[in-house]
């Protein structure tokens, strides 16, 4: 065991399923001599050779539609988007292509396809390198969304991403790309998808979160602790596949829930966690189900702290739920 960052976690990750696997490639803008912009293909490059880590043009489409064609060759590629707000010129090849070619093809053509790339806010980047749009792909069938919140979770989430049938977008929170640190195991060690983690037990309201807001939700629930107030925190991991007994577990044992994301609340991902929690568990709760998001507006340069949930306002979401009866 090693204690690491989010992003060194990403690169070992790339590290493990290259050596075992021939077949996995790399791909994107920027990714080979220079490591990538965050450096999550740092070395890659002299370990493995350009025919295996490929620098393409700056053209997203271009590289969702080669990543594509590579894996229905039968290679594994994985495919970086420099910053999630540039993936929607790509945006018709995944929801197009990508996610109907297994199901097209009868499962004939495995959909070994793995889209990388940095999601949200908190390193000043304005409103064009900053947004997290992930409910634009967990509405698409065929697709499997994944955002890891600790570096064990990064490498041991990305390894099962690399190996999994169905084209998967991973989603870094790159606000905590070197802020979260912890023990990652060596070696080929992969975390399960459609397995929420417990981060912090409690009784009294779940909160449910995934990326960045994971340790801020568990920050707000030491902070309501103090109050009396004991919160349990879940780690989603997977939002496709959805952890629904895990989810449900939880609210029927505290009846109360909050959901934190930092994209905006109108047809945010939360929307669907309270519609799930409403419709499996309406008669353990005793408060209607409270939403801590970013806010309806494009995202902001300066009032960029304003905009995400802080730990302060999502421990007022937990105290105002706690006390609701």
């Amino acid at each position: 065991m090693t204690d690491i960052t989010l992003i060194q976690g990403v690169n070992q990750a790339l590290k493990v399923a290259m050596a075992k696997d021939p077949d996995v490639v790399v791909l994107g803008e920027d990714v080979g001599v220079n490591g990538g912009v965050f450096r999550a293909t740092d070395g890659l490059y002299k370990e493995f050779g350009e025919k295996r880590v490929l620098d393409t043009p700056l053209s997203e489409n271009g590289i969702i539609g080669m990543a594509i064609g590579m894996a229905l060759q039968g290679l594994k590629p994985v495919a970086e988007i420099q910053f999630m707000d540039f993936i929607y010129p790509a945006f018709d090849q995944i929801v197009s292509e990508a996610a109907k070619f297994r199901y097209r093809s009868g499962g004939e053509f495995p959909a070994h396809v793995v889209i990388r790339t940095p999601y949200g806010g908190g390193i000043k980047g304005g409103l064009y390198h900053s947004q997290s749009t992930e409910q634009l792909f967990t509405s698409t069938p065929g697709l499997k969304v994944v955002i890891p919140s600790t570096p064990a979770d990064a490498k041991g989430l990305l390894l099962s991403a690399i190996f999994d049938e169905d084209p998967v977008i991973f989603l870094e929170p790159k606000r905590i790309y070197r802020t979260s640190t912890g023990e990652v195991p060596e070696g080929d060690v992969r975390v399960p998808f459609g397995k929420a983690r417990t981060v912090k037990e409690g009784a009294d309201v779940s909160v449910f979160a995934y990326g960045a807001m994971v340790p801020q939700s568990l920050q707000a629930a030491n902070v309501v602790e103090k109050m009396g107030i004991h919160a349990e925190v879940i780690d989603l991991r997977t939002l496709v596949p959805l952890d629904v007994d895990a989810i449900v577990a939880s609210v029927e044992k505290t009846g109360r829930a909050v959901i934190v994301h930092e994209a905006p609340k109108f047809s945010g991902f939360g929307a669907e966690l309270s519609a799930t929690i409403s419709e499996r568990c309406l008669y353990s709760l005793k408060a209607p189900v409270l939403r801590v998001t970013g806010y309806d507006t494009p995202f902001p340069y300066a009032l960029e702290n304003l905009y995400l949930p802080s730990v302060d306002r999502i421990a007022r979401g937990i105290e105002r739920t706690a006390s609701t009866s």
